[in-house]
């Protein structure tokens, strides 16, 4: 994966309609889900429970604000099914459409962060190897944090900006202490199968 360049506000404004459009979809598909399966599934026990109490309210002159309450079956069940299958519809329609123009910004920033996660599973073995000068290692240190750095550039995270500043500087020390030419560009993801 190359680093390209992303204009921040283009994605932000992207990113903003992305969250807005998918908290609606998922709460309209929610209440829509929920709504059909309790629908579908509560009216036959609930009918049956209507005429059980109805049998039992003859028998019984009084009956208690509590008990009234207590007979109502409960939804919960169903609601929770309900913005599961939401959920999962809006995985679906995300998935789907994330070669979409809209998404090109977001959907690169999303693999670049799962290649950040990878890297950092093995960040321990990989910065050992770059102490030792490893060129392996050095190139996916620089692809690390260079990436680091246009994510949380584009995150607006400037608590963690200085300490990637930092580690970026000293690798560009070990580089030119050994007079090395090492880029991002030369980054691949296969390179991180040399680690375990």
């Amino acid at each position: 994966m190359q680093l390209i360049d992303i204009n921040k506000a283009e994605y932000r404004k992207k990113l903003n309609i992305v969250i807005v459009g998918f908290l609606v979809t998922l709460l309209s598909l929610s209440l829509l889900f929920g709504s059909v399966l309790i629908s579908v599934f509560s009216d036959v026990p609930y009918a049956m429970a209507t005429q059980d109490s109805a049998s039992k309210v003859e028998q019984v002159d009084t009956v208690q604000e509590g008990s009234k309450e207590e007979q109502s079956p409960s939804n919960f069940k169903f609601n929770l099914l309900g913005v599961i299958l939401a959920l999962l519809a809006c995985a679906a329609i995300l998935h789907s459409l994330r070669k979409h123009t809209l998404f090109t910004e977001i959907y690169y920033v999303w693999q670049l962060k799962q290649i950040q996660n990878q890297i950092y599973r093995k960040l321990k073995q990989i910065k050992q190897s770059a102490e030792s000068q490893d060129e392996v290692a050095l190139i996916i240190l620089c692809f690390y944090y260079q990436s680091l750095r246009q994510v949380y550039q584009l995150d607006d995270n400037t608590l963690t900006m200085s300490t990637v500043e930092l580690e970026i500087n000293r690798l560009n020390d070990i580089i030119s202490a050994n007079g090395l030419t090492i880029s991002a560009a030369q980054f691949d993801k296969s390179l991180l199968s040399s680690y375990s």
